[in-house]
């Protein structure tokens, strides 16, 4: 029986490897873990953490015209960009360092070098002159961004990962892309006083979103101040004395100082050496993994956005503990990918979980929609116009809630317990006889009573 110097060999420090490095090791197998740049992935070091401090940053703006009217005399707020950076980085590093140190506190090795397949048994990190084996592979090197390579000018764009570090606030920002990221830091960026335009190519923001919420936000993020323009993208960018002219194909110009893509992510495996191990890719250039995360071949496995599958971190973290009952505690373990709660911080953030009423009516059967849209009780008092939408998607021949939907300050935080709900599989009957919590917004999800009722269509003349 061949002896290896490592029982698994975890490529890549964010939150999937991380854990299941940590499970393995606690199981008493011997863990190595290599990481390229900093421990803590994606979520930690250039996503979830830094851009949801971002978000705090800029809401802020928001928060002190309101406190305005609830009588609070603030004077004249002012925010320095270098401050935050430098305080964002301190607390980036600190929760770093604590993955380190769960990571060795449970006696797996860390090495700080990028990781290349030599074969299925053997790793290489040439940077450390340093070859080993192993009898398992894990790899969770996640995604990166991605910019259109032919486009004029691309040179001068930069992503969400710059975005984190740049030198001083722009003036003037332009956005490309409909996603999560690209509404996010276009809530940013406005909020800290960034005159900010997004344009997307599609017909709304948020693909794969209902469409109510998609139709909803666009208005909400307008009422911010953000220039949204659709059906459109990039001709060229051109560099000029003054800034950065962004040549749109409808033939528009607008000129700016930053222009960042947000146009998706692709799975980060060039250079990885897949091809020394047959490992097998998918059509879309992940790596193809079965129900269990095993690859195509028998001792290499994958977790998180490198497989793009659903990219989110939660979920690189179920299948990282998944992989460890698979591989090393004899349950073969496998992610139920269904009603996963899901949460966009844009401003106003967006909450989530199970179908869209358009998913939910292509499957067939009569379905009811609950939903209401209202000013907040703290907005009402500040004259603010902002509005919340909440969405309730019924099965209506057993009454069960197959999809909830939240536009509105604190999204995020309902849509984890109304996601309980939802994957419980809980009746509409059964919410409304949960007693409301008043007065809340989130009593409005227990006490909507009537089915929506389209409008009639205006008549033409």
């Amino acid at each position: 029986m061949p002896t290896y110097d490592y029982d698994l060999f975890v490529i890549g420090a964010g939150s999937g490897g991380v854990r299941a490095a940590r499970l393995a090791a606690l199981e008493g197998k011997r863990v190595a873990v290599a990481e390229e740049f900093r421990v803590g992935g994606t979520c930690v070091i250039r996503g979830c953490i830094p851009k949801k401090l971002m978000v705090y940053a800029s809401d802020f703006a928001h928060e002190f015209k309101v406190a305005e009217s609830y009588g609070w005399s603030l004077g004249e707020p002012s925010f320095d960009w270098l401050t935050f950076v430098e305080r964002k980085n301190v607390e980036i590093a600190r929760l770093s360092g604590l993955y380190v140190a769960n990571l060795t506190k449970a006696g797996a090795d860390l090495i700080h070098g990028r990781a290349v397949i030599r074969d299925a048994h053997t790793i290489e990190i040439p940077e450390k002159n340093l070859t080993v084996t192993t009898d398992q592979i894990l790899i969770a090197t996640g995604g990166r961004p991605r910019k259109p390579d032919n486009l004029p000018g691309v040179e001068h764009a930069i992503t969400s990962e710059e975005a984190f570090h740049l030198p001083e606030l722009p003036r003037r920002i332009l956005i490309a892309g409909g996603g999560y990221i690209a509404v996010e830091f276009a809530g940013i960026f406005a909020g800290l006083g960034v005159e900010t335009t997004l344009i997307y190519r599609g017909p709304n923001i948020l693909r794969g979103f209902d469409d109510d919420v998609r139709a909803h936000l666009t208005e909400q993020i307008q009422r911010r101040g953000i220039k949204v323009i659709l059906g459109c993208e990039h001709e060229a960018i051109e560099k000029t004395p003054t800034g950065l002219l962004n040549k749109l194909k409808t033939g528009m110009e607008i000129e700016t100082d930053v222009v960042m893509f947000a146009t998706g992510r692709v799975p980060h495996i060039v250079g990885l050496g897949l091809e020394n191990a047959g490992v097998d890719l998918t059509e879309g250039g992940a790596i193809k993994v079965d129900a269990y995360s095993r690859t195509t071949t028998e001792n290499i496995w994958a977790v998180g956005d490198v497989t793009d599958r659903v990219n989110l971190t939660p979920v690189a973290i179920r299948e990282a503990v998944a992989f460890v009952e698979t591989a090393f505690r004899g349950n073969p373990s496998r992610v139920d990918y269904t009603d996963i709660p899901t949460a966009v911080f844009s401003q106003p953030p967006v909450g989530v979980v199970g179908l869209t009423e358009h998913e939910a009516r292509k499957i067939g059967g009569k379905i009811d929609i609950y939903m209401t849209r209202f000013r907040p009780m703290k907005g009402a008092f500040a004259a603010i116009e902002e509005r919340t939408l909440m969405k309730l998607v019924v099965r209506a021949e057993d009454g069960v809630v197959v999809g909830c939907h939240i536009v509105g300050p604190d999204a995020g935080e309902m849509i984890q317990l109304a996601g309980i709900a939802v994957k419980a599989g809980l009746t509409k009957a059964q919410w409304d006889a949960t007693c409301a919590v008043h007065p809340t917004a989130a009593e409005e999800l227990v006490t909507l009573r009537d089915p929506y009722v389209e409008p009639p269509m205006p008549v033409a003349g």
